[in-house]
């Protein structure tokens, strides 16, 4: 996600930011709607009620974070019309960005920027970047398996997959995985993709996908013939990222993905303990 459009959303959600006489942040339900990116509150109520779940699932009063107002809309000709909207603290936010539709620029952005207490965009943007290489990290790791799945199914070898593999790192980077990992000094027991940059991973993962798809729509019932179709499409993929000035085995290692994960994961149970909650009506 470009700076300016994460500044931009960050000024956005910062915009609709009340608080309570006793200063506890809230949004209103109808403006978060607008800010996630949803047309109708009918589909918003979706969200809503497996966000008030997971609230209770979590150990915290449901009425603590989401409590039922009424908002009053100008109509036409100059007339009012009254509305049910709710007040959702950070905390019940956080929820509702977690139950949203993930594919949602905006839902994106609201799982990191209602999950730190920070409004420096700046860190928001860190965080995102570290979300979005967790989250190709983890596509990779089911289009390998798919792959496997396929390679098992059609060749009835379980041991061809991490020749294949093998075969497509060294298309990719021109080097073999055994010779990025010293590169890179990736210890000898860990994934040489659990230290790639983002980049890298959606590269092998698109090359991956094309292989799967391949192999499976013309029936490839041997090793040979798939190995040859990985190496094509990591050729292909390294010389669309070799024109845009991209050279993979000259990309520098970046910060093992399971730490980044234990680190986001942690970030987020620290949004769940003793959140804020909205003062009781008299």
């Amino acid at each position: 996600m470009k700076t300016e459009i994460i500044e931009s959303l960050t000024n956005s959600f910062e915009e609709q930011t009340q608080r309570t006489d006793s200063g506890v942040e809230y949004w209103l339900g109808r403006s978060l709607q607008t800010l996630l990116g949803y047309g109708k509150w009918e589909n918003f109520q979706n969200v809503l009620a497996k966000a008030q779940t997971a609230c209770e699932g979590a150990g915290h009063k449901v009425s603590d974070h989401f409590v039922d107002v009424n908002k009053t809309i100008p109509m036409p000709n100059g007339a009012a019309k009254e509305v049910a909207d709710l007040m959702l603290t950070r905390f019940a936010c956080y929820l509702v960005a977690q139950n949203g539709d993930p594919k949602k620029r905006e839902i994106a952005f609201a799982q990191t920027y209602f999950a730190v207490q920070t409004r420096k965009s700046e860190l928001i943007e860190q965080r995102l970047l570290e979300a979005e290489r967790v989250a190709a990290r983890k596509k990779l790791t089911v289009s390998e398996k798919a792959l496997s799945q396929t390679i098992f199914e059609q060749t009835g070898d379980t041991q061809s997959f991490a020749l294949i593999r093998s075969k497509g790192d060294s298309a990719l980077f021109g080097k073999s995985t055994q010779a990025m990992k010293a590169h890179w000094q990736v210890p000898e027991s860990r994934p040489l993709a659990d230290f790639a940059p983002t980049i890298i991973l959606k590269a092998k993962d698109f090359a991956t996908e094309i292989t799967n798809f391949n192999a499976r729509q013309h029936a490839m019932r041997d090793e040979r013939t798939i190995s040859n179709e990985h190496i094509t499409n990591n050729e292909a993929v390294r010389n669309t990222l070799l024109e845009r000035g991209i050279r993979p085995e000259s990309l520098a290692p970046v910060e093992d993905v399971k730490k980044v994960e234990r680190r986001l994961s942690s970030s987020d149970k620290q949004a769940q303990k003793k959140p804020a909650a909205l003062p009781k009506s008299s």
